[in-house]
């Protein structure tokens, strides 16, 4: 473990999927509630999810994370029920539950880090490659008033690892780059995106599966 991390740091951003939050109890389970309350009729989660991972790795790294996106994605996914697939309404159930409280975990680690920060004085943000729904996903997780400000990739039109999306919470926070701190779950779009940037960057791996990551936990950060 590495100390020594918010050492001149006055603002620390986060990365939402993965940092601070994670789908619960998985993509496929959600998917599968929003069909069954729209009547398409009792469907596998683990199925789902599986064919919802295969194709978001088929499409992840050009992703731009629209609303148009996710529903070509979606389609794609759920290819195999027939009608159901392309359907309006099931779509609309999916991209709504996704806002809900319901289809997420806070991580346990997140309360305990942020209080200890803002113990030492410090900000937070939001930088994160997320939709139009990122707000109220998080307003609805109790999260939203934690944060100064919060910048979605799909509504800003840049994407991490583009040193434009941090520029943006940069400019929001009025600091340094140099200043903030930003912390993620993947090592190109967060830590190195937040270095080309000017800022500290620090790789988050809950996993404990990746040996050049900085943090297994957010209140590493407190160390």
């Amino acid at each position: 473990m590495k100390a020594g991390w918010l050492d001149g740091i006055r603002a620390v951003s986060f990365d939402v999927g993965g940092t601070l939050i994670e789908p619960w109890p998985s993509v496929g389970h959600v998917y599968a509630a929003a069909a069954a309350q729209g009547g398409f009729g009792a469907l596998d989660p683990l199925g789902l999810n599986l064919r919802f991972y295969a194709t978001w790795k088929r499409h992840s790294a050009r992703f731009d994370f629209t609303k148009d996106s996710w529903k070509k994605l979606v389609c794609e996914a759920l290819v195999d029920l027939g009608d159901a697939a392309t359907s309006p309404e099931l779509f609309e159930a999916i991209w709504v539950a996704f806002m809900q409280s319901g289809a997420w975990r806070v991580f346990e680690d997140v309360h305990p880090c942020l209080t200890g920060l803002r113990e030492r004085g410090l900000r937070f943000c939001v930088v994160s490659n997320w939709d139009e729904r990122l707000v109220p996903t998080l307003r609805n997780l109790g999260l939203e008033r934690q944060f100064e400000c919060i910048v979605a990739s799909a509504v800003l039109g840049v994407a991490k690892p583009s040193p434009g999306i941090f520029a943006a919470a940069q400019r929001k926070l009025g600091l340094p780059a140099d200043q903030i701190l930003h912390v993620g779950d993947t090592e190109r779009e967060d830590r190195a995106g937040a270095l080309a940037a000017g800022f500290r960057g620090v790789w988050l791996d809950r996993s404990c599966r990746e040996n050049g990551a900085d943090i297994r936990q957010l209140t590493d950060l407190l160390a």
